[in-house]
């Protein structure tokens, strides 16, 4: 299983890479044409514009795989290893369910939606620039469940412990 998650880190992470590269390419040429040539591509600024919305909703899946999104982990890490630590850590993780499937539901009626309205610039379904929504959340989902079956792995391996050493 570990390498089905390696094998989607590294596929993410290219990925974002090219969209961003291309994204960069294109933002370069249309500057550089609208000031040398006076001409620039209609569908340039708007094509930049999807793959940034794209590589900021794939960095969003490959971030939340590495647990490197932002956090208040004072009370988790005061509670790690008491009695309400595991507890505390398991209504994160609900809460993470309850975004995670709000954003896939929402999302995937939002795309569905918007398959009928096309893009003035590449004439694209608006439906497929909306689709990373439901995508990367399909992706938070799977790795939400990775981090939920370590969690209850661990902790059914460590079995309850409580620190007396504080009252």
């Amino acid at each position: 299983m570990n390498r089905i998650f390696v094998i989607l880190r590294t596929a993410l992470y290219w990925v974002s890479v090219v969209a961003m590269a291309l994204m960069l390419l294109i933002i370069s040429v249309t500057v550089l044409t609208r000031y040398l040539f006076g001409y620039s591509a209609e569908w340039a600024e708007e094509a930049a514009r999807y793959l940034f919305v794209w590589s900021v909703f794939i960095g969003g899946a490959l971030i939340m795989g590495e647990n490197g999104h932002l956090a208040v982990e004072f009370l988790p890490n005061r509670l790690k290893g008491k009695p309400g630590g595991f507890a505390l850590e398991l209504f994160i993780k609900l809460c993470g369910y309850i975004f995670i499937l709000i954003l896939l539901t929402q999302g995937y009626k939002m795309a569905n939606t918007m398959m009928f309205q096309r893009s003035p610039g590449l004439d694209l379904p608006m439906g497929l620039v909306y689709a990373i929504i439901p995508f990367s959340s399909l992706l938070m989902l799977f790795y939400l469940i990775r981090d939920t079956a370590r969690l209850i792995r661990d902790y059914r391996a460590a079995g309850p412990r409580i620190d007396k050493s504080h009252p």
